[in-house]
């Protein structure tokens, strides 16, 4: 029964076509918008992924790293009393209006005020030390490569953030923001470009390097106060960008709405997969019928429609692979934040394996007209 059901596929293979394709098609959407909402959503954290620091200390409950508000300068001589800090380093956070030129349209950007000097830990293995070098002079910028033709810059280029003159000294890879433009200057840039820094030492976070040895977990729990009038907390960095990845993923509403457009695919598919299912049963009814006729049980029979469904599902998981790897890789050229792992991948081409097989147990009903006594007719 086995080669029955696989050679049926191959020899009639214009009758299941529609339903590999309709699994194919649900199996290179659920990767593309899989890959394409983890790696939107995580482009917010990869301050924190991107950066030498165990842990972060920020305004108590924050719950994404762009949600964060100012805490006292004063923070950090707190934090380095603990015996186990090696160093702090602040980092501010703040927004800004970029314009390239005088009448040109604004444009959102984030404005991370960092330390250029070499070695820092803010953003420890995107910008290089010849990079921070070129931090060092006043008025200085960087943006992301997948952002300078959206800003219209080239190195050299000026413009104005906040009314103030700006130059691009250089580009970064892999830093590109999520619905803004992420600028990098030095922190006395980004306190000179933004207002609200302008005449105040506070800043959005200090990142904080242990001693070797030391256990994150338990510094963390010493640097955070307890209590309603703690004015810092402190998180580990895998758990401040678990935190931010999560808040953009469960919390905004965005990956509500990726989750919806999924199981609409799904449901398509399933839907154009068991009618082409069970037309092909349809069209095959005499020739189940004559099985039974000769002895065959039904649970034989049932077992033909599942195989088939499975080949249709494996079928289209192999063609849906190769879509995928194409449009990812393509996305990649083009700057598109992207992110896959075996789990995300091996998640959706379960789903579309039990999408291939809820159409088979769908078309199961049309044996019921195998009857042998059809043949007689």
């Amino acid at each position: 029964m086995i080669p029955l059901a696989r050679k049926s596929i191959i020899y009639e293979w214009r009758r299941f076509a529609p339903a590999i394709f309709a699994v194919a098609f649900s199996g290179v959407l659920l990767l593309a918008q899989a890959a394409l909402a983890v790696g939107i959503f995580a482009t917010v954290a990869v301050y924190i992924e991107r950066s030498d620091a165990e842990l972060w200390v920020g305004f108590p409950g924050t719950p994404s790293i762009d949600q964060g508000r100012y805490i006292s300068s004063r923070t950090e001589s707190l934090v380095r009393m603990h015996p186990d800090v090696a160093r702090t380093e602040p980092f501010s956070w703040a927004g800004g209006v970029w314009r390239s030129r005088p009448g040109a349209g604004d444009i959102a950007v984030v404005l991370a005020g960092i330390d250029p000097r070499a070695g820092s830990l803010t953003f420890a293995d995107v910008v290089s030390p010849a990079l921070r070098d070129r931090l060092s002079t006043p008025d200085a910028v960087l943006v992301d490569v997948a952002d300078k033709q959206k800003l219209g810059v080239e190195i050299g280029s000026s413009a104005e953030i906040n009314g103030k003159r700006v130059r691009v000294v250089g580009f970064t890879e892999g830093l590109r923001g999520l619905g803004s433009i992420n600028v990098i200057s030095s922190l006395s840039t980004a306190r000179y470009l933004d207002p609200g820094l302008h005449e105040t030492d506070d800043v959005a976070y200090f990142l904080v390097k242990l001693r070797p040895g030391a256990d994150p977990e338990a510094v963390r729990k010493d640097l955070s106060p307890k209590g309603p009038l703690a004015r810092y907390e402190a998180w580990t960095a895998r758990d401040f960008a678990d935190r931010t990845t999560n808040f953009w993923l469960f919390e905004s509403g965005m990956g509500t709405a990726f989750g919806v457009s999924s199981l609409i695919a799904l449901a398509v598919a399933i839907v154009i997969t068991s009618q082409t299912l069970m037309a092909a049963v349809a069209a095959s009814i005499r020739e189940y019928a004559t099985l039974r006729a000769l002895g065959a049980p039904g649970r034989l029979l049932r077992g033909i429609v599942l195989q088939q469904a499975l080949w249709v599902g494996l079928a289209g998981m192999a063609i849906a692979g190769i879509v995928s790897a194409l449009i990812l890789w393509l996305a990649k050229l083009a700057y598109v934040p992207i992110a896959l792992s075996p789990l995300i991948v091996g998640g959706c081409l379960g789903l579309v394996l039990m999408v291939a097989l809820a159409s088979g147990l769908i078309a199961l009903g049309q044996l019921s007209k195998a009857d042998p006594a059809a043949l007689l007719r």
